[in-house]
C-alpha cells in the first residue's frame, strides 16, 4: 500500500447501530462468580457487594440486579480477609476473617485477630443463601456486633454495562418485619421486581438498610446466622437454616450429576488438570436448566443468558466428552427457531435464535434484545452440530424430532441467507436497532479493508460460507442416514460447488489467507485475520492451499505467543486492546485448532494448546477468559487481560479441552463400533493423557495415550463391551 493511499479510520461518536461500550473493568479487583439458571452473582474477594458507580459486583436475576450491596461488618468494620475460596466445583464460595483492632474511645476492647468469622454462600433456584459462624479464640468474653447492609438499585444489565437511561421506574419503599426487608421496584414495563431479604435467627435490630446482631461470645464460643436473599418470592419456604442445609445438598447432587457425564482427563501435568477440573467446572455451573435439557450461557456477567452461537459453539466443542449438553442445546434453539419475517429483531423463517434478554430495558425495546436473531453463523452453525451430534451418539430419535427445523434452517440458508443469489450467505441488518454486524464479531468496527475502511453491507463472511458448506455435508449426512438419498446428493453436490466457489472468490495470495469477507460490492477485504482459520474446521480449503494458510495463521503478525490474533499487526485497525481487531480469543483458538488437527498439521495444534494452557497458569483459578489482549508474549510474564472480558465465559472453558481432541484427532462413531485417532500427538508439556467415562453408544472406555519417543502409545484401561480403537499414523 502506497502511502498517498487514504486510509480510513472511522472515529464514530456514537456506533452506528446497537452497541455498549462497558465503562466498568473487571479486572481491578479479585472478582468471585456464582450462578444457578437465571440467577448470578458477582462478588469481591471476600464474597460482599459493595457500591459504587462503576461497580458490577451484584446479586442478578434474569438481568436485573437485585442486590445492588451487601457486605458484613464486626462492629461497623470491615473485617480483615484470611482466604477466599471457591470449591472445585463452583457450588459454594467460602470466606474466612478475622477482627481488626475493635476499640472505643482510645480503649483497646478486641484484639486483632481474635474472632474468626466464615461466610459460606451459594445461589440455588433465585435464592442466594448464606451461613456466617463466628466464633471466639480469646481468652476472655467479647461483646461484639455483627452487621448485614444491604440494598438494591434494581438497574438493568445494561445499565450497568454503561447504557444511560432518561428515565426509570419507581423504587418502592422497604417493608420491614421482624427478621426480613422486602424490598422491591416497579419499572417502565409495568413489572414489579422484588429482592426479599431474610434472617435466621431474628435480628436484634433492622432497619431498611441494615441489620446487626449483638453477640456475647465467652471464651471458645460461638454463634451461627443465616441470611437467604430471595429473587422475585423465589425459594422454599423453610427456615433459612433449614433451607440452606437442603438447597445446599441439593445444588451440589445437581452440578454432581451434571457434570459426571462429561470424560474425566487426568494427564502428567498437575496445572493442566487444574485447568480442566476449573473448565469443566465453569461449564456445568454455566448451564441452565430449560425445558429441552440443559443449555450453557455464554458468560458472567454481560451474557449470562441463551446466545445461539456461544450455546452451538460451545456444545460442538465439548462434543467429545459430552453429547448430552448437544442435544439441550439443539432442542431448545429448534424450539426458538423464528417462524415469521420480524425486521425489528432481524427475524426470518427458519431462523436461529441470537440472543434472548429478560430485562426491563429489552421489555422496553430500549435494547432490540429481547428475542433477537441478528445472528448469520446460528443457522448453519445449528445444521452442523446436528450432524455432529448424529454421527458422535446415534441419536436417531433426537434427529428425527428436530428434522423439520433442520429443513427450515436450510431454507434459510438458500433463500433468506442468500438473498442476492449469488451462492454465498451474507448479512445486512434489518432492524433500525440492531447489530451491524452479525457474525461472532460483532463489533461495528470488525469488518473492513486493508486501507481500514469499513466495509459496507452485505457481507458476506469467510468463515460463514465455511459454516454454509459443513451445514450442507452434514445435512447431507442426516438426509441418507433418514432415508432421503435424493436430497442427500443434492445437499453434496451444493456443497461441492460452493467449495470451489468459495476459494475463487475469497482466496488472495497476496496476503496468503482468504479475505476476510466480501463487501456489499463484492470486493474482497483484503485483511489477515483469524477467521479464515475457521475455514480449515469444515474442509472446505483445498489441500494444497491448506500450508499456506496455516503459515499465515502461525507466522509472527498472527500468533502473539498466548494464541492466533483475532487481526494481525499488519492490519491498519490492529488495536492489541481492542474487542475484536487484536486481541485473543481462546474458543476463536481451538476452533482453528481443531481445523489445524483435520489438516494434519498437529505440531500447530499443539503449539495452540500449548499457548491456551501457559496463559491459563498466569490466570486466577486456572480460568481462561472470554478475552485477552493480543500484545506480543514476554519472557516471564503472563498474557495482559482485557478489562471486560467475561470469566467464567462458555466456550473459553471448552477451549482447553477442545485442544485435547484435536491433538489425539479423535472421532467417536457409535454406528461402526469405532474410536478412532487421526494422527495423535501430545504436546511437549504432557506426558501422557488418562480419559476415563469415553462413551461409544452404550460402551464406555477408559484409555491413556502417553508418548513414547516421536510415538504415542494407546493402552485401553478398562471398557464395558466391544468397542473398536484405530490409531492412523
Amino acid at each position: 500500500m502506497s502511502s498517498t493511499e487514504p486510509v480510513y479510520i472511522e472515529r464514530a461518536v456514537k456506533p452506528p447501530s446497537f452497541a455498549v461500550t462497558s465503562s466498568v473493568s473487571l479486572q481491578a479487583r479479585r472478582l468471585r462468580t456464582l450462578k444457578h439458571d437465571d440467577t448470578f452473582a458477582v462478588l469481591d474477594a471476600g464474597g460482599d457487594i459493595h457500591l459504587g458507580h462503576t461497580s458490577v459486583e451484584g446479586l442478578y436475576h434474569k438481568d436485573t440486579r437485585h442486590l445492588s450491596h451487601f457486605a458484613l461488618g464486626i462492629n461497623g468494620l470491615r473485617p480483615l480477609l484470611l482466604n477466599s475460596m471457591m470449591r472445585d466445583d463452583n457450588s459454594a464460595l467460602t470466606c474466612d476473617f478475622t477482627n481488626p483492632e475493635i476499640e472505643e474511645h482510645g480503649e483497646v476492647l478486641v484484639e486483632q485477630d481474635i474472632i474468626h468469622i466464615r461466610k459460606i454462600q451459594f445461589i440455588w433456584r433465585g435464592v442466594l443463601y448464606q451461613r456466617v459462624s463466628v466464633r471466639n479464640h480469646g481468652d476472655r468474653t467479647h461483646n461484639i456486633t455483627i452487621g448485614f447492609g444491604f440494598s438494591a438499585d434494581f438497574c438493568d444489565v445494561f445499565e450497568v454495562r454503561g447504557i444511560k437511561r432518561e428515565k426509570r421506574g419507581r423504587l418502592h419503599k422497604p417493608i420491614v418485619h421482624d427478621s426480613s426487608v422486602l424490598l422491591g421496584y416497579t419499572g417502565l414495563d409495568e413489572r414489579t421486581r422484588t429482592t426479599q431479604i431474610i434472617f435466621d435467627p431474628k435480628p436484634d435490630r433492622i432497619d431498611k438498610s441494615h441489620a446487626g446482631y449483638f453477640v456475647s461470645l465467652e471464651p471458645g464460643g460461638s454463634c451461627l446466622i443465616h441470611v437467604a436473599v430471595k429473587c422475585d418470592g423465589q425459594g422454599i419456604d423453610r427456615r433459612s437454616s433449614e433451607a440452606f442445609i437442603w438447597a445446599l445438598r441439593a445444588s451440589r447432587s445437581e452440578l454432581h450429576q451434571a457434570s459426571r457425564r462429561a470424560v474425566s482427563i487426568e494427564t502428567s501435568h498437575d496445572i493442566y488438570n487444574e485447568c480442566a477440573s476449573r473448565a469443566i467446572a465453569d461449564l456445568y455451573m454455566l448451564m441452565s436448566r430449560k425445558e429441552e435439557g440443559l443449555v450453557p450461557y455464554a458468560g458472567i456477567p454481560w451474557y449470562s443468558t441463551v446466545f445461539g452461537r456461544d450455546s452451538l459453539i460451545t456444545a460442538l466443542l465439548m462434543l467429545w466428552l459430552d453429547p448430552t449438553i448437544a442435544r439441550g442445546v439443539l432442542r431448545h434453539l429448534a424450539a426458538n427457531q423464528a417462524n415469521d419475517i420480524d425486521p425489528a429483531s432481524d427475524a426470518e423463517p427458519g431462523k436461529i435464535l441470537h440472543e434472548v434478554r429478560l430485562g426491563e430495558m429489552a421489555e422496553l425495546g430500549e435494547v432490540p434484545f429481547r428475542r433477537y436473531y441478528g445472528s448469520i453463523d446460528s443457522t448453519p452453525l445449528f445444521v452442523i452440530l446436528a450432524g455432529a451430534y448424529l454421527e458422535r451418539t446415534d441419536d436417531v430419535e433426537t434427529i428425527r424430532e428436530i428434522w423439520p427445523n433442520i429443513q427450515a434452517a436450510l431454507k434459510w440458508i438458500d433463500e433468506f441467507g442468500d438473498s442476492d443469489g449469488d451462492g454465498f450467505v451474507e448479512y445486512s441488518r434489518k432492524s433500525s436497532s440492531g447489530l451491524t454486524n452479525q457474525g461472532w464479531k460483532d463489533s461495528y468496527d470488525s469488518i473492513f479493508h486493508a486501507n481500514g475502511e469499513l466495509a459496507k453491507a452485505p457481507i458476506a463472511l469467510v468463515e460463514v460460507q465455511a459454516y454454509v458448506y459443513g451445514a450442507k455435508r452434514r445435512a447431507a449426512e442426516i438426509a441418507m442416514r433418514l432415508g432421503y438419498g435424493e436430497l442427500a446428493e443434492e445437499l453434496s453436490g451444493q456443497a461441492e460447488l460452493l467449495r470451489k466457489r468459495f476459494h475463487e472468490a475469497f482466496w488472495s495470495d497476496e496476503i496468503g489467507t482468504y479475505a476476510i469477507a466480501l463487501d456489499g460490492d463484492k470486493r474482497p477485504c483484503l485483511v489477515q485475520t483469524s477467521n479464515a482459520g475457521h475455514a480449515l474446521l469444515t474442509g472446505i480449503v483445498p489441500e494444497e492451499y491448506a500450508p499456506r494458510l496455516v503459515e499465515t495463521l502461525m507466522s509472527r503478525e498472527s500468533f502473539s505467543g498466548w494464541g492466533i490474533r483475532t487481526v494481525a499487526t499488519t492490519a491498519r485497525r490492529f488495536n492489541p486492546m481492542s474487542y475484536h481487531n487484536g486481541s485473543v480469543w481462546p474458543h476463536d483458538n481451538a476452533l482453528i485448532g481443531l481445523g489445524f488437527a483435520r489438516y494434519g498439521f498437529k505440531d500447530q495444534a499443539a503449539r495452540i494448546f500449548e499457548a491456551l494452557f501457559d496463559a491459563s497458569t498466569h490466570l486466577e483459578l486456572r480460568r481462561l477468559p472470554e478475552l485477552y489482549c493480543g500484545f506480543t508474549r514476554r519472557r516471564n510474564q503472563g498474557p495482559t487481560l482485557y478489562p471486560v472480558a467475561c470469566a467464567p465465559q462458555a466456550w473459553a472453558a471448552a477451549a482447553p479441552l477442545a485442544m485435547v481432541q484435536a491433538c489425539l484427532g479423535l472421532r467417536v462413531q457409535p454406528t461402526l463400533g469405532t474410536i478412532s485417532l487421526f494422527r495423535p500427538m501430545l504436546p511437549n508439556f504432557l506426558e501422557y493423557i488418562t480419559l476415563r467415562g469415553l462413551t461409544c453408544g452404550s460402551v464406555v472406555v477408559d484409555v491413556q495415550f502417553r508418548r513414547i519417543g516421536d510415538q504415542i502409545s494407546m493402552h485401553v484401561l478398562n471398557s464395558t463391551g466391544d468397542v473398536r480403537l484405530t490409531m492412523t499414523m
